[in-house]
């Protein structure tokens, strides 16, 4: 398929906003496609990506922390547990764009001190996705030690198929820049609810799906139309440059808005960072 008619999550999301259709509130920062009719209690209809990068979710590092074993549960804290309280929801898609349910999640973190219990298994569990391939955890927001930016751990796997090991990590955070192992694709969307957060993330998996819906959209015509002879932005992105939220470039002929502050790295190409990058 031609790239310039390619449909992206957020373009499908901008056009059911526009028509008035609700979509939940975590979705309106644009993690998802899919989960705007799966919310609804309903398979979702074949789509063809499942996020705007046509990828699966990378993974990353288990790092030194992990441990087998942890109990199943929703909410890694109690009511006297410090920290800021942080909900973090989302969906398990597979290469289909399809739910997948029972799903394992298994999640680690630091506390609001930056540090891990190996010895129990405080913040520490796991969960399965729901029939519509939801899952959603309760925790704080980690603090952060030496040499890291604030992240959270998780392996995710479909029943019967290998384990994705990878992190999320925190938009707007000064560490993002300088942590190595940080990647903007893995960035949650995070919104203020008085003194708490809710944050939003969807897997997508290596595992191949035959969608079970014979219904496709009946038009690829795009609602908007663009033009490689007079593209829209400003400067053309360069890795090195500093860019500031609403900032606008240019890339392979198309306009781009900044979406938070960042300097700019090889590899985080705007077509590649939608959590930094929205296309105009």
């Amino acid at each position: 398929m031609d790239e310039e008619n390619k449909l992206s999550r957020k373009t499908v999301l901008k056009a059911a906003l526009a028509a008035g259709v609700a979509a939940p509130v975590a979705l309106i920062g644009g993690p998802a496609l899919a989960r705007t009719t799966v919310a609804s209690g309903q398979a979702p209809e074949l789509t063809p990506y499942c996020d705007d990068g046509d990828d699966p979710t990378i993974p990353q590092t288990e790092g030194p922390y992990f441990k087998p074993n942890s109990p199943q549960r929703t909410s890694l804290v109690t009511p006297g547990t410090p920290g800021t309280r942080l909900t973090v929801s989302g969906y398990v898609f597979g290469l289909g764009c399809l739910p997948i349910a029972r799903a394992l999640l298994d999640f680690w973190q630091a506390d609001v001190n930056g540090a891990y219990d190996n010895v129990g298994y405080t913040f520490r569990g796991h969960q399965f996705t729901n029939d519509q391939g939801a899952f959603s955890l309760s925790t704080i927001v980690p603090g952060l030690y030496p040499g890291r930016t604030r992240h959270i751990h998780v392996k995710v796997q479909a029943p019967g198929r290998p384990v994705l090991t990878t992190q999320l990590y925190f938009p707007n955070e000064p560490r993002n820049n300088t942590d190595t192992i940080f990647d903007p694709r893995l960035l949650m969307t995070v919104r203020d609810v008085g003194t708490a957060k809710e944050a939003a993330f969807d897997f997508v998996l290596n595992v191949p799906q035959t969608p079970t819906s014979t219904s496709r959209p009946t038009s690829t015509t795009p609602t908007t139309s663009t033009s490689t002879s007079n593209p829209p932005g400003g400067t053309t992105w360069a890795a090195g440059t500093g860019y500031s939220a609403g900032a606008r470039v240019t890339y392979s002929g198309r306009g781009y808005v900044c979406l938070q502050a960042h300097t700019a790295q090889p590899g985080w190409e705007p077509p590649s960072t939608p959590a930094l990058w929205r296309a105009e």
